[in-house]
């Protein structure tokens, strides 16, 4: 029988199953605790605030469940990097861990859908932000990209930063839900999605600065 200490983790993690899964589809505003609860399997509707405490906490730990392993990931990369002049390769450890998880992972997967849910809600969006860059992998990969991206006004580099985000956030959350529903792909695998990723987001760096009027 199992012990009460992996009862909870058994139960802690239903929950974040079901709440990724439930963000991913309805969005993070339109989904309670209750509802979690319920697709969880958990017949007490308090569960998700006993084991999570607020939904921030609850988006918190979704991310944080993934991040070792993409941590993992990204620091292998940059270990094969030190030092290179190419932006592309820097670029390239940027989004091929999100990318190489998703492929191994099979489907159906939701977590490309669930952080483009949560990049509708700017407190929650703030709080995914704060915990990937936090970590050490992406810090030292921003920070050799940045050594080769050319001089740009402080307002452009935050603009151009938002731009990669947003274009990797949501690029593979087109392609997860297209294979979760079975409809036509722009690229036919992740490996080919990350090129065109990596392709874009190269040029958005290295893209003239226009002065506008």
């Amino acid at each position: 029988m199992p012990s009460k200490a992996e009862q909870a983790r058994e139960t802690r993690q239903a929950i974040l199953d079901a709440a990724e899964r439930l963000f991913a589809e309805h969005g993070v505003g339109e989904v309670s605790n209750r509802q979690i609860s319920e697709a969880a399997g958990q017949g007490n509707h308090f569960a998700v605030g006993y084991h999570f405490g607020t939904k921030a906490d609850l988006v918190r730990a979704i991310v944080r469940r993934h991040a070792s392993e993409t941590e993992q990931r990204r620091t292998e990369m940059l270990a094969e990097i030190v030092g290179s002049p190419d932006l592309r390769e820097w670029v390239s450890c940027l989004v091929r861990p999100a990318t190489d998880r998703l492929a191994a992972q099979g489907g159906p997967t939701w977590h490309a859908r669930f952080l483009a849910q949560v990049n509708t809600e700017p407190a929650l969006r703030q709080t995914v932000i704060e915990e990937v860059v936090a970590t050490p992998s992406m810090r030292a990969n921003l920070d050799g990209m940045f050594r080769l991206v050319p001089s740009l006004p402080e307002e452009v580099r935050k603009e151009r930063g938002a731009m990669s985000r947003l274009l990797i956030v949501h690029v593979l959350a087109e392609r997860e839900r297209a294979l979760h529903e079975g409809g036509a792909t722009a690229r036919p695998t992740w490996e080919a999605t990350a090129v065109g990723l990596i392709d874009a987001i190269v040029g958005i760096w290295l893209a003239p600065v226009s002065i506008a009027r």
